[in-house]
């Protein structure tokens, strides 16, 4: 009976995926009148790249999820900042929900075929709940690694403000200092800004403005601040030095409390192992006493 649930349930995704393949929705007039008067967004800095046995199983599946508008535009951001694009995201979370899907039916059906089936009850479930966390666990996985590369990248900053600081007041220009200090640098940060540079430099405009995009599309307003700053100095002659260096230790103060409150943190959560693993050793030894207490009454 379960097995044909799920082969129904299959049947009908099939039907429907089939159907709006073959029909899809047409856009609204409106969406088609703005494209054509809209002015052609900037080249975008963060590079996304498509990879995995996931995302080429589950590529049918991602037309019909960006049909129901995913993902939205934070996780967007989110996936550019990791470099994933969206369809290969979407493959994936259709790829682990039709696998957590299916996975209780196969087990269903192997328990089955070995004379001991569970009730219709679990594995229904089971499936329901592994392709809920399967369709779920990308969106928590890419959201995660991007909070952690924001954070390496507000270190980053902070040591490249400090190298811009340096290189102002050896009498280098502003234009001169951004190049030469994001050349020193190594890692995923200092590629993403030598990259907003060399799209200025390609494109032809000031680079404050594509640092101030990267900002944006980082969800990092400290670099938005920097562009700012940058800003003033190329076009009106402000004198930033004393601001970029107060900035960097403002955000040195930042990030030394922040690691501080993750170590807090992580104490904490490194306590509750140890208070489990004594409450099992306290109920392994007087467990028998126990036990012969309450059955001698």
């Amino acid at each position: 009976m379960i097995t044909l649930m799920f082969l129904a349930a299959g049947a009908g995704m099939g039907l429907w995926a089939l159907t709006v393949w073959l029909f899809p929705p047409r856009a609204p007039l409106a969406a088609l009148i703005s494209r054509l008067w809209s002015r052609p967004a900037p080249p975008q800095i963060l590079a996304t790249g498509d990879s995995g046995w996931a995302a080429r199983f589950g590529s049918p599946f991602s037309g019909l999820l960006r049909g129901l508008g995913l993902p939205g535009h934070e996780l967007s951001q989110d996936l550019a900042i990791v470099g994933r694009s969206a369809e290969t995201h979407l493959a994936e979370k259709a790829t682990l929900g039709v696998t957590g899907l299916l996975l209780p039916a196969a087990v269903e059906l192997a328990l089955a075929l070995g004379g001991r089936p569970l009730p219709w009850g679990i594995p229904l479930g089971g499936a329901l709940l592994l392709a809920a966390g399967g369709f779920l666990l990308p969106d928590m996985t890419v959201r995660a690694e991007a909070e952690r590369r924001r954070t390496a990248f507000r270190h980053a900053l902070s040591a490249y403000l400090n190298m811009i600081h340096i290189l102002l007041a050896g009498g280098a220009g502003v234009d001169g200092a951004l190049t030469d200090a994001a050349g020193i640098g190594q890692g995923w940060s200092f590629q993403q800004i030598r990259r907003a540079l060399n799209t200025a430099r390609l494109t032809r405009t000031s680079p404050w403005t594509t640092l101030g995009q990267l900002g944006d599309e980082l969800k990092v307003s400290e670099l938005a601040e920097l562009a700012a700053a940058l800003s003033l100095a190329g076009t009106e002659g402000a004198q930033v030095r004393a601001s970029l260096a107060a900035k960097a230790a403002a955000m040195r103060h930042r990030n030394s409390a922040e690691a501080e409150g993750d170590a807090n943190a992580a104490t904490e959560r490194m306590a509750l192992p140890g208070m489990l693993m004594a409450f099992g050793f306290i109920l392994f030894v007087f467990y028998p006493a126990l036990t012969q207490i309450t059955t001698a009454l």
